[in-house]
């Protein structure tokens, strides 16, 4: 088991690292739309913060020795569900012609008033 850190991305904000690698396989953490140098994007657009989260998740995937295109399985939780479409689309760019698995969780309040935070699983090769 490999245990993920990069500042590239925000540094884990309690007992957890941004991403855990094991048997091949990349965890990564729930990203909350935080730049790395840690600044908080909470009164951004949903555009912004998912850009960012989407930023996080990249750089995160690449220090654990994979990328976006081997991403098996995503979870958005989203405070506002009718910002979905605004999300999907930037998702959408971002992923290209790669469809991993999503679940979209309605919920709400994520922390720091965020609209958006996103957890990924990929693979390694």
């Amino acid at each position: 088991m490999t245990f993920i850190e990069t500042p590239n991305a925000p540094v884990p904000g309690g007992h957890y690292s941004q991403a855990v690698v094991h048997n091949g396989q990349v965890y990564v953490s729930g990203i909350l739309p935080i730049t790395p140098s840690g600044e908080k994007l909470t009164n951004a657009t949903i555009a912004e913060q998912t850009e960012q989260i989407l930023a996080n998740l990249d750089a995160i995937l690449q220090a654990a020795g994979s990328q976006r295109n081997k991403v098996l399985k995503v979870t958005v939780f989203i405070a506002d569900i009718n910002a979905w479409g605004t999300v999907n689309q930037l998702y959408a760019q971002f992923f290209g012609d790669h469809r991993p698995a999503r679940s979209v969780v309605p919920c709400s309040p994520l922390h720091y008033g965020f609209g958006i935070e996103l957890e990924a699983i990929a693979f390694l090769e």
